[in-house]
């Protein structure tokens, strides 16, 4: 068998499509999901970090400090595998989720805060003079200027996200990595493998242009 019959087998990939594309729509669900649920937490934590008081402040970098630092596969293992043992017990898409969004608040909240740090201090205190609340002057002054500024690096952590669900396969959910290492198992040829990184490049490379082009377009805006 030559490496085109090896890798690159047509028969094989029509035949295994069907679960790569099934395992692809998982993969968009999930991944959607954990964007969400990750720029709201995010968004969230950051606000706190920046503006809570001092022990809410403290425990908010704690978090974003730790979920930084921790491994995605390990928090997964932690969350589908130990969190049962004190009887919190939760399905495969969620455990994913959950971990996803974890970690991808704790990045989103460092971009957020980033981003909200880079408005002028002159922004304030015009709202204040104005008589505006701190909450009027967070969502209609300062947030909408500063998501000029994240759009760039949040679309980017978007992007990460959807590429960490393919170790949503370690807990048994049936991502588009999942479908594809069975569909190899089945047909005995790594040609489904080849066919799932494909579809991540097609699925993934107008994002990773579009940010390209955020960065470039919001770049020349800033200067």
């Amino acid at each position: 068998m030559n490496i085109v019959e090896t890798f690159f087998n047509l028969g094989v990939l029509a035949r295994t499509l069907p679960l790569l594309l099934k395992g692809l729509w998982v993969t968009i669900q999930l991944g959607l999901v954990s964007i969400i649920a990750g720029l709201v937490f995010g968004l969230a934590l950051a606000l706190l970090r920046l503006y809570a008081v001092g022990p809410v402040r403290w425990l908010a970098r704690f978090y974003i400090d730790i979920f930084r630092s921790l491994p995605l596969l390990v928090l997964l293992v932690i969350v589908y595998y130990a969190l049962p043992f004190i009887g919190i017990r939760m399905s495969p898409f969620w455990s994913a989720m959950c971990a996803l969004s974890m970690v991808s608040a704790a990045y989103n909240a460092e971009v957020f805060r980033a981003g909200i740090e880079a408005i002028p201090h002159g922004q304030f205190e015009a709202s204040e003079a104005l008589g505006l609340s701190s909450l009027q002057t967070m969502t209609d002054v300062i947030l909408p200027q500063a998501v000029k500024i994240v759009i760039p690096p949040l679309t980017n952590n978007s992007i990460n996200v959807i590429k960490d669900t393919a170790l949503a396969s370690v807990v048994a959910m049936p991502d588009l990595l999942k479908q594809a290492t069975q569909a190899q198992a089945l047909t005995a040829n790594p040609t489904p493998l080849i066919g799932a990184a494909i579809i991540y490049i097609l699925f993934l490379w107008p994002l990773v242009t579009t940010v390209s082009r955020l960065e470039h377009r919001f770049g020349k805006e800033r200067r």
